[in-house]
C-alpha cells in the first residue's frame, strides 16, 4: 500500500502538481468558499469520504491509505484554512469556522451528505463539522485526538522528575502547545528551522519515526518553513480557548462515530464517550500519534470496516 518514491527529489517534487502524480487516479483540486481558497485532492467513486490531516502535515499524510480507500468511495483530502496551498488568511482558525469551510465545500461539490474523518487537528475539524452540521455527516472518523475541552488547561508545563525531557521518549509533555500559542516570535525563530521542531514531534510522538521518511519531511517542511505558514499553522491553537466554548454548547452525536487511536487511544476512549450516542472505538497497536504513517494497512481496514 505505501508508496514508493526516489530519495533524491528536487524542491519542485514536493509541489501538489507533481506530488498527485504519484497516486494515480487522483487530482489537485482548489474551491472558494466561505471567503477563502481551499486546496483539495479528489478520486475515487462512491459515497463522498472527506479528510482532514493535522499539524505538522498536509494532505499527503493520507497519501499512503488513499489508494485503497478510492477503491470504495469518492476521497476528498482537504487542506485546511492555513495549511499546505490553501489560504492563510489572518483570522478564522477555530474549529467553528474551519468546518463551515468544509461544509460550504460540500456543498459546493454537490453533496447532501459525506463521511468525514480527521486526524489531528483535522479530527477537532471533522468533529466540528458533525457537531455543528449533522444533517450533513453520514458517519465521523475521529483518529487519535479529540476536539478541544477544558481539560486541556491541565496539559503540564513542566515534566515530572521522572518525566525529563532529555529522556528519549518523555511522555505527557507537549511543550509545542504552549509554543505554538505565542504570536510572532515563532515565525521569527523557526524560519530556516522548522525542520527541528518537525523532526522532534516526529520522533517523539511516533513509535517508528522512521515511518515518516524523510520525503515525507520534506513535503511538510516545504509547506511549513516560511512566515505564513509557522503563523498559520500556530493560529489552530492559539483559538483553542473558543473552541472549548463552543465544546460546551454540542450535543451528543447521533450519526456513528469511531475513535481510532495509537498512543491517543486512551485519551479518545475517555474523551469521546460523553459526546458519541452510537459509539466505537479501535486501537492501531504498535502506533504512536502518526497511524496513517505507522500502520496505514490496519488505519485503511478499521476505517473501511466502519464504513460498511
Amino acid at each position: 500500500m505505501k508508496t514508493a518514491l526516489n530519495a533524491n527529489y528536487s524542491q519542485d517534487a514536493t509541489r501538489d502538481e507533481e506530488l498527485v502524480k504519484l497516486i494515480p487516479g487522483f487530482t489537485n483540486r482548489n474551491a472558494i468558499v466561505n471567503g477563502i481558497n481551499l486546496h483539495y485532492v479528489e478520486g475515487g467513486q462512491g459515497h463522498p469520504l472527506v479528510l482532514i490531516p493535522g499539524w505538522p502535515q498536509t494532505w499527503w499524510a493520507f497519501h499512503h491509505m488513499m489508494p485503497a480507500l478510492a477503491e470504495k468511495f469518492h476521497v476528498i483530502v482537504v487542506d485546511i484554512r492555513g495549511m499546505g496551498s490553501s489560504d492563510k488568511p489572518e483570522t478564522g482558525y477555530d474549529k467553528k469556522t474551519m468546518a463551515k469551510d468544509i461544509f460550504e465545500l460540500v456543498q459546493k461539490l454537490g453533496y447532501d451528505e459525506v463521511n468525514i474523518g480527521g486526524h489531528d487537528i483535522g479530527a477537532q475539524v471533522a468533529f466540528s463539522f458533525a457537531a455543528n452540521h449533522p444533517e450533513a455527516t453520514t458517519k465521523l472518523i475521529v483518529l487519535d485526538t479529540p476536539h478541544p475541552n477544558a481539560g486541556m488547561y491541565y496539559i503540564p508545563l513542566i515534566p515530572s522528575q521522572n518525566n525529563s525531557l532529555t529522556s528519549d521518549q518523555p511522555q505527557n509533555h507537549m511543550w509545542w502547545m504552549a509554543f505554538n500559542q505565542i504570536k510572532g516570535l515563532p515565525e521569527e525563530l523557526l524560519i530556516g528551522r522548522s525542520n527541528l521542531v518537525h523532526n522532534y514531534v516526529f520522533k517523539y510522538a511516533a513509535v517508528d519515526e522512521s515511518t515518516i521518511s524523510e520525503f515525507d519531511r520534506a513535503v511538510y517542511l516545504a509547506a511549513y518553513d516560511n512566515a505564513d505558514g509557522i503563523r498559520a499553522g500556530n493560529g489552530w491553537y492559539q483559538t483553542f480557548a473558543q473552541d472549548i466554548e463552543d465544546n460546551k454548547e454540542y450535543a451528543a452525536l447521533a450519526m456513528p462515530v469511531i475513535g481510532i487511536g495509537g498512543s491517543g487511544y486512551e485519551l479518545l476512549a475517555r474523551e469521546l464517550p460523553p459526546f458519541a450516542i452510537d459509539l466505537k472505538l479501535a486501537k492501531v497497536e504498535g502506533s504512536g500519534h502518526f497511524i496513517m504513517e505507522e500502520n496505514p494497512e490496519k488505519t485503511t481496514k478499521l476505517i473501511l470496516e466502519f464504513l460498511k
